[in-house]
C-alpha cells in the first residue's frame, strides 16, 4: 500500500481524497459502476456513450462491436474524442461478466441469448431492444417472429418505465427498457388512466417519429431522398410497439384498453410527437390532475394550459414534455407528448433506470440542457 504523505498540504489533500471515496461509497454502496455495452455502433449506442462518458460514478468497461473490433470509438464517432478512450471489442474477448451492469443496445433477439450467463454471475442487465418488454410470451413471438430462448426469465423482468415502475426497478436485476413510442404515448395517458376520467375502449395514439428511430441502418425508406421533403404513416395494420403500449396503459387502468396506434416517419432526425384522444366520461381539472401526477417527477414536464410543446425543445434531454388540451370544452381530451426518441426513449431512460438501480441521484449524467435550434 502507497504511504501517505505525513503533514502540509498535500497530508491534508490526500486525507480528503480518501474521506470523498469513502463517502461515495457510504452513500452510494459503490466507488465505481462497471458498465459493458453490447451493440456500440448504432444511434443508441453512441447516445448511451455520450451520457455516461459524463458519468461521475462510471467506468466504461468494454464496448462489443463484431464487424468493429479493434476501432477506438472515437474513430466511429469524433464526437467522443477525449471523452470515450477504449476501443470496440469482440464479444467474447470483452468479459462482460465482470461488469456490474450492462447495457444491450442490439437488435432484437440479441439480449435473451446471453441474459441468463451474465445474471448467474451477478451481473445486472438493461434491455434497450424488446426482448423482455412483453409479459406474454405467445404475444412477444407473434410480433417478433421469433422463439424467446429464455421465456422463464420474462416474469422476472421490470419495466423500465421509472415515473411508474420505480420501486421495482430498484430491486431488478433484469430491466426492459421501453420503446421510444411507448414511452411517449404511455406518459401522455398514464394520468388519465390511473384516476379513471376516460373511456377506455377507444383511445387514440397518432405519433410521429424523426428517421433515427429506424436505426443507423441502410434501407431505402431511411435515405436521405426518400425520407427528405415528405412525411408518411407506416404500420397501421399494426405496429411491434402496440402491444407493449396496450400492456402498459392496461397496467395504468387496472383493465384491458382499446387503443389505435398510428406512427408516422418525419423528415427530422430526432424526436417524437404523440398526439393522444381519449373521451372523458368524468368532469376534471385536467390541467391540476397532470400537474399533481408529475409535480415529483424530474423528467416530465408538464407544460401551462394552452400550450403547444415543439420536439426542438427536447432536443438531446431526457425529459418528457406534455401539455393537455379540452377542445371547445367537449368531451374529448387531447394530450400532446413529446421526447427526443433516442434519450428519454431509449439511452437517457436506461441511464436514469442504471442510476435508480443503484441508488445514485436519479438525474445524475442527465441534466443536460437541450439543443435549441
Amino acid at each position: 500500500m502507497e504511504k501517505p504523505p505525513t503533514g502540509g498540504f498535500l497530508f491534508l489533500l490526500y486525507y480528503f481524497a480518501e474521506w470523498q471515496q469513502e463517502n461515495l461509497k457510504n452513500v452510494w454502496g459503490k466507488e465505481v459502476i462497471k458498465v459493458g455495452i453490447v451493440g456500440g455502433t448504432g444511434y443508441t449506442g453512441i447516445e448511451l456513450l455520450r451520457l455516461l462518458a459524463q458519468h461521475p460514478q462510471v467506468e466504461l468497461h468494454a464496448i462489443t462491436s463484431r464487424a468493429d473490433a479493434g476501432m477506438p470509438v472515437s474513430q466511429m464517432f469524433p464526437s467522443l474524442r477525449g471523452q470515450v478512450n477504449i476501443a470496440f471489442s469482440l464479444p467474447e474477448e470483452a468479459r462482460l461478466d465482470q461488469c456490474d451492469i450492462v447495457f444491450f443496445a442490439t437488435p432484437n433477439g440479441i439480449a435473451m441469448q446471453h441474459a441468463r450467463g451474465l445474471l448467474d454471475a451477478g451481473v445486472r442487465i438493461i434491455d434497450l431492444a424488446a426482448d423482455f418488454r412483453i409479459q406474454n410470451v405467445q404475444v412477444w413471438e407473434k410480433w417478433y417472429g421469433m422463439s424467446h430462448a429464455c421465456p422463464d426469465l420474462i416474469p422476472e423482468a421490470v419495466y423500465g418505465l421509472p415515473e411508474m415502475n420505480r420501486e421495482n426497478i430498484r430491486q431488478a436485476r433484469l430491466v426492459a427498457n421501453p420503446g421510444c413510442y411507448p414511452t411517449a404515448v404511455q406518459l401522455g395517458f398514464l394520468p388519465l388512466l390511473e384516476e379513471g376520467v376516460i373511456d377506455c375502449s377507444s383511445l387514440i395514439a397518432d405519433a410521429k417519429s424523426g428517421v433515427s428511430g429506424a436505426g443507423r441502418k441502410a434501407e431505402v425508406n431511411i435515405l436521405f431522398s426518400e425520407a427528405a421533403d415528405n412525411f408518411r404513416a407506416y404500420g397501421v395494420p399494426g405496429h411491434r410497439h402496440l402491444p407493449e403500449i396496450r400492456q402498459g396503459l392496461a397496467s395504468m387502468a387496472r383493465q384491458e384498453v382499446g387503443l389505435t396506434f398510428v406512427p408516422h416517419l418525419t423528415p427530422m432526425i430526432r424526436g417524437i410527437h404523440a398526439t393522444l384522444y381519449a373521451r372523458i366520461h368524468q368532469d376534471t381539472d385536467l390541467q391540476a390532475l397532470y400537474e399533481k401526477r408529475y409535480a415529483n417527477e424530474a423528467f416530465v414536464d408538464v407544460l401551462p394550459a394552452g400550450s403547444h410543446p415543439e420536439t426542438r425543445t427536447v432536443r438531446g434531454g431526457n425529459c418528457c414534455r406534455i401539455a393537455v388540451h379540452r377542445p371547445q370544452q367537449g368531451n374529448t381530451v387531447v394530450v400532446l407528448s413529446i421526447i427526443d426518441n433516442l434519450v428519454k426513449g431509449a439511452a437517457g431512460q436506461a441511464v436514469q433506470n442504471m442510476n435508480i438501480m443503484f441508488g445514485l441521484p436519479e438525474s445524475t449524467a442527465l441534466t443536460g440542457i437541450p439543443l435549441l435550434p
